[in-house]
């Protein structure tokens, strides 16, 4: 599958890279959040009920021409990206923070957390427009996620068909940069963590590097010899979260090579020690799958 590509320091392939945290206030309102930059001018005539895209002024993201905020949490996007696959990745954050769609962020701690790292996302319709990004201000963390693999048919013609990646690239900015630094002990992408633990189960050991082979008792078998301990412990993240919310459940052929447990079943009675995480009430996990319409 896809090796997660987290933006650090300057947009380019810096995986995972760290920054520097910092306090700042809670926004609890995506329409209010929406329409924040700097003398904001519509760009688009595209229409959402809680979301415009505007352009901007934004140090270091000169390559990109405008962007829609959630809850302060700015996606950018290249001039060759749809304006309907921006917006339905801004549904998508909004419904991963704001599950019930009250219109508050359902953990405030997380979004503190995002807000100071200074999380980002990055749409590009070619990979050749991530270059043409200049360089964000030091610390800030951030994700890409492509046009092409951002699909919102997916969620009406039956879960089937080509993926919607945003599901998976929203997440990982949501936990990289929010729940790694709110909940470090529990969800931090080093070794000894809660989350680290149970990747090391699932994978039948502490591997820093990718092994020649896993074991065979593994369900979590990822294969890139690019990513790092911190990278892998991010997918995992994303493999259990997404396969209990169901979005895994018609795609256990495509995926059985690097995740076997594709639903929350299977997540609940062979990952005991994920589920247990990924269930408990203190962190405010979403219940249910986005599907690109936020309702608030």
């Amino acid at each position: 599958m896809k090796r997660v590509t987290l933006l650090g320091v300057l947009v380019s392939a810096c995986l995972l890279t760290a920054c520097d945290s910092g306090s700042t206030t809670t926004s609890t309102n995506a329409t209010t959040t929406s329409t924040a930059t700097t003398n904001p001018t519509t760009v688009t005539g595209s229409t959402d009920p809680n979301f415009t895209i505007v352009n901007h002024s934004d140090a270091g993201f000169s390559g990109l021409n405008r962007k829609v905020v959630v809850f302060d949490i700015p996606i950018y996007a290249a001039s060759g990206v749809e304006d309907q696959k921006l917006l339905h990745a801004a549904n998508i954050m909004a419904q991963y923070l704001d599950n019930d769609e009250d219109g508050a962020v359902d953990n405030p701690a997380v979004l503190n957390a995002m807000q100071s790292n200074m999380a980002f996302m990055v749409m590009w319709k070619k990979e050749g427009d991530l270059s043409s990004v200049g360089e964000p201000p030091a610390g800030r963390l951030g994700q890409d996620l492509g046009a092409d693999e951002t699909v919102p048919a997916w969620h009406t013609n039956g879960q089937t068909g080509r993926f919607d990646a945003s599901l998976e690239e929203v997440w990982h900015i949501i936990t990289h940069a929010g729940y790694a630094s709110a909940y470090a002990d529990e969800f931090g992408e080093y070794q000894g963590t809660s989350l680290t633990n149970a990747m090391d189960l699932a994978r039948g050991g502490q591997f820093t590097t990718v092994p020649t082979s896993y074991p065979a008792n593994a369900w979590y078998s990822y294969g890139d010899t690019t990513c790092t301990y911190n990278c892998m412990a991010t997918e995992y993240f994303y493999w259990a979260m997404s396969s209990m919310l169901g979005a895994q459940k018609n795609r256990f052929d495509e995926i059985s090579d690097e995740w076997k447990l594709n639903t929350r079943a299977l997540v609940e009675s062979r990952d005991p020690a994920m589920f247990t995480l990924l269930t408990n009430s203190r962190y405010h996990f979403p219940s249910k799958l986005p599907d690109g319409s936020y309702r608030h």
